[in-house]
């Protein structure tokens, strides 16, 4: 069909109050309702259960696989390893079984070979209508057994003609789909059916190339069209694997060109301070009075934090470093240079114990310069609160550390020049912009994380970022010894601790914080407090405990008796695990090891090792731990590598969950996957970067598709600058 019906024309024109005039023409952006075969009913169940609002989203609903519709198995051949299976055969019987939430159908389908049971627990009433004792049927599901026979619950069910089947290749589309649907018997192949009306209205003018044509020649892409047709009904499986690789290409090369357009056009238009000069301040620190060398990587970070604060534009930079690589050398250092030409810095983190020890490591460092640092936090008396105000304003203070009551409206500087953001994914977009706007030409921007990103989500949702990667640990760090002991090992475990404490040492006891339920992990942790403390009784030994019921005041005192050596052992929940700072404990326990995520046990290891003593960490797991739990402790037992650490927990979570991954769209993909597509990946990053470098505008002829698909997703998407 060459144009859609009249009325479909008409009624958008209808309800253009919501459809922008240069999007009228196209027959994507039709309401759902007027594809043949939809409707208002089943049209306002697809807008609730799949977010299926225009012809355009049901054509981006893409089945999860496809069945071969010319295999068809004898029910004998259903074994308890078989996970899918399609069987023709004749229904001998059916009756409802059982009443109220019980209530359930019951068929019998028979072939030459075997029965095969048929169980429906929804829709039971419109099932009934297509069932006749004696019609052959044809039947697809996922198997199970039940009282060992073979039975599929739920069944796709329609009449069985042999000739359907018709000697060629024919791939059935297999769409995801929801409880609700299926219990109004709208299920996958009714799906499979509108999408099928869809595409035999399409013409390749309603799915203009987004991609310029010399990339998908040069890649032997097929085209947008033809992917379409072949993604939701391929003529073979080689076009249905020829048609995801197009698409799935195209999704990450979009996002990949968004991205790459943001942090070029920032280079090439955002204006920035210059930092001219490396000065007496950055010289004197770097020459006189730092700790230890520094390593490899930190150099090369400085390095490229002072090409990027040399160019008249904002620097806008991500540095990934490992817990103890020493970030906070590389921030001093960056602050200094800012000093150096005249300008301010902030450094802003997350919480109140970080900030404190933040500002506690700086002013040890800058104790014999002339240098003036303040912390500033919601606990800051107002006698101090004023003198820091003022010293902002005049420009006597030329570093402040703090959380985030530094973007407060009352915090003015005189001449901000860097802000440096620790741990930036616990704050906010908006949060952070407050502190760009403290200035009159935006600021640099040092974001940092303690949280290795792997390279693909970097990629993804970092990618208007420049990055910085510090995989080096500062001499005379040993890496931590990693073991993992059943709670039968309860005693041997203590004996070790007690062991490390009568060298001088002090130890780690953390319990899991139970999200859903505070007052089961108070309980939990109230537990292990006691069961500690009769390891290691008054007045022999001094525990401290922190967490999230403390008030603040007295959970710093608790710390603070820690950090000072006080107490040799601190019980606690999750609030140590960014920032906390004791190069002096040395043994790490992690109770119930098995409910933590991967990363989140690599930053709870990071509190140990962080002096020259050899560290432990033990990771304590009941009998039942799963196999997902099995496989995260056996990672943390076999390496350091906070890098192999975070590729791993990608591979077992997806990006979706991992903690710092950035509200945008760069994650939305529909088929597309940074963990399993990382070569298509690297393919479609490197020729974005190449297609943005040669044309920022997007101004040649062969870009002006892309340019025009790209600005109808930003007004669809609301794309705009992510940091």
């Amino acid at each position: 069909m060459d144009h859609a019906p009249r009325r479909i024309r008409t009624s958008i024109i209808r309800q253009s109050t919501y459809l922008s005039l240069n999007e009228i023409a196209t027959i994507l952006t039709s309401p759902i309702e007027y594809l043949k075969g939809v409707g208002p009913l089943r049209a306002d169940l697809l807008k609730k259960e799949l977010e299926i609002f225009t012809f355009g989203d049901l054509l981006d609903h893409f089945p999860n696989r496809h069945i071969d519709k010319t295999k068809v198995s004898r029910i004998r051949e259903i074994t308890p390893q078989t996970e899918y299976a399609q069987v023709a055969g004749t229904l001998i019987s059916y009756e409802t079984v059982g009443a109220g939430r019980g209530k359930r159908l019951v068929a019998q389908l028979r072939d030459a070979s075997g029965i095969l049971e048929l169980t429906w627990f929804q829709g039971i009433s419109w099932v009934v209508k297509g069932l006749h004792v004696g019609s052959d049927y044809l039947v697809f599901g996922k198997t199970g057994f039940f009282n060992g026979k073979p039975q599929i619950v739920h069944p796709e069910i329609e009449p069985y003609v042999a000739a359907k089947a018709g000697g060629k290749a024919f791939l059935e589309p297999v769409y995801p789909t929801t409880e609700k649907l299926k219990a109004r018997s709208f299920n996958g192949r009714q799906l499979g059916k509108l999408t099928y009306t869809l595409i035999t209205l399409l013409q390749p003018k309603d799915l203009p190339e987004n991609i310029p044509q010399e990339i998908l020649d040069r890649l032997q892409l097929m085209s947008r069209f033809e992917a379409y047709r072949n993604i939701h009904f391929p003529g073979s499986p080689a076009l249905a694997d020829a048609a995801m690789k197009r698409l799935k290409f195209e999704e990450l090369f979009i996002a990949q060109v968004r991205l790459n357009l943001v942090r070029l056009q920032r280079h090439h238009t955002s204006k920035g301070v210059v930092f001219e000069k490396v000065g007496d301040y950055f010289n004197t620190l770097y020459a006189n009075y730092l700790p230890f060398d520094l390593t490899g990587a930190q150099k090369r970070v400085l390095r490229e934090i002072r090409t990027d604060t040399g160019k008249g534009h904002q620097m806008n930079r991500l540095l990934q470093g490992d817990v103890g690589s020493g970030k906070t050398i590389v921030a001093l250092l960056s602050m200094l240079l800012a000093a150096d030409n005249g300008y301010q810095s902030c450094l802003m983190a997350p919480t109140e114990i970080l900030a404190q020890q933040h500002y506690t490591g700086l002013s040890e460092l800058l104790k014999e310069m002339p240098v003036e640092i303040a912390l500033l936090t919601g606990s800051t008396r107002a006698a101090e609160r004023k003198r820091i105000l003022k010293g902002l304003l005049d420009d006597a203070i030329h570093f402040v550390v703090g959380t985030h009551a530094v973007i407060e409206d009352a915090v003015q500087f005189r001449n901000l020049g860097l802000v440096i953001v620790d741990e930036q994914h616990r704050f906010g977009v908006a949060q952070r912009a407050k502190l760009w706007e403290k200035a009159a030409v935006p600021p640099h921007v040092l974001v940092m994380t303690a949280t290795p990103i792997p390279r693909t989500l970097a990629m993804t949702a970092y990618g208007d970022l420049d990055y910085s990667i510090m995989d080096e640990l500062p001499p005379g760090r040993q890496p931590v010894t990693t073991v993992h002991r059943n709670e039968t090992a309860r005693a041997n475990v203590m004996d070790f601790v007690r062991s490390e404490i009568d060298k001088g040492r002090q130890a780690y006891f953390i319990y899991p914080l139970i999200e859903e339920s505070e007052k089961l992990s108070y309980e939990d942790l109230m537990q292990g407090y006691e069961q500690v403390k009769s390891f290691f009784p008054e007045p022999k030994f001094h525990i401290s405990m922190v967490h999230g019921r403390q008030p603040a005041e007295q959970k710093e005192t608790n710390m603070q008796r820690f950090v000072k050596g006080d107490t040799q052992i601190m019980v606690s929940t999750t609030v140590i695990e960014v920032g906390v700072n004791v190069p002096n404990a040395t043994v790490m326990v992690i109770e119930s090891a098995e409910k933590f995520g991967l990363s989140q046990l690599h930053q709870l290891r990071g509190r140990v090792g962080r002096g020259s003593e050899k560290s432990f960490c033990i990771l304590l797991t009941g009998s039942s731990a799963s196999k997902e739990a099995r496989e995260r402790i056996k990672t943390m037992c076999a390496t350091n590598d906070g890098f192999k650490i975070a590729e791993k927990d990608l591979e077992i979570r997806g990006p979706g969950d991992i903690e710092g991954t950035r509200q945008s769209g760069a994650l939305n993909f529909k088929i597309a996957s940074i963990v399993n597509d990382k070569e298509l990946l690297e393919l479609a990053r490197a020729e974005a970067e190449k297609l943005v470098e040669e044309d920022v505008e997007l101004t040649m002829a062969k870009n002006l598709q892309l340019k025009k698909f790209l600005q109808s997703q930003k007004r669809k998407h609301g794309w705009g600058k992510i940091s």
